[in-house]
């Protein structure tokens, strides 16, 4: 039996959707979930022959996705009062108004960035939400970055998924090689934050 999207949901593969969206909203609310490897996860089951569309775990993503940074940045809006003073104690006011500028030019490219790079997405859409960052300028921004950031953990999935004719395994190695990634990519943040505070203290 068809309904939405042609989607048979009386077959069991049909609950994976919810479950990468749920799993992907949830992740981008609260971080205990690595929203990364629940898309790499969907899109390995897709390709491997598990009963799920590839572009439809990316469709489900990319709203997943987004609802949650929507809600990120409401949050960041709503608590702007505190949050700004929270940032103009821990910035001078030469940064913060560096911050504003970088905001008011080029928001789009720090919503971008915010959501590629590992732990950036919060803090660059609660300082968005602080700063007063436009809405109409906001959503479509954030949508943007996070089609790409579900493509590009899908094409993971997909790399890793492909080798394997098994759901299950395909899933697992999906899981692995993301976490992996994310891993070296917080590693290699870290070396530079480091290099980066040695050089401003000399």
């Amino acid at each position: 039996m068809s309904g939405l999207l042609g989607i048979d949901w009386t077959h069991p593969s049909s609950l994976g959707y919810p479950a990468v969206f749920s799993g992907v909203l949830l992740g981008s609310i609260i971080p205990v979930i690595p929203t990364g490897a629940v898309v790499g996860a969907g899109a390995a089951v897709a390709i491997s022959g598990g009963g799920l569309d590839l572009w439809l775990v990316v469709l489900v993503s990319t709203l997943g996705a987004l609802i949650g940074d929507l809600v990120t940045f409401g949050a960041g809006r709503g608590g702007r009062g505190p949050l700004t003073r929270f940032f103009e104690r821990r910035q001078s006011p030469h940064k913060l108004a560096a911050t504003r500028d970088r905001f008011t030019r080029r928001g789009w490219l720090v919503v971008l960035v915010g959501r590629m790079v590992p732990a950036g997405r919060i803090p660059s859409l609660l300082a968005a939400g602080a700063l007063d960052y436009p809405w109409r300028r906001l959503v479509p921004a954030a949508a943007g970055a996070c089609l790409l950031w579900a493509v590009a953990y899908a094409a993971l999935g997909v790399l890793s998924g492909g080798l394997f004719d098994n759901p299950l395994v395909a899933t697992v190695v999906a899981t692995v090689l993301i976490l992996l990634v994310t891993l070296v990519i917080g590693g290699v943040q870290a070396l530079v934050r480091r290099k980066r505070a040695v050089a401003r203290s000399r």
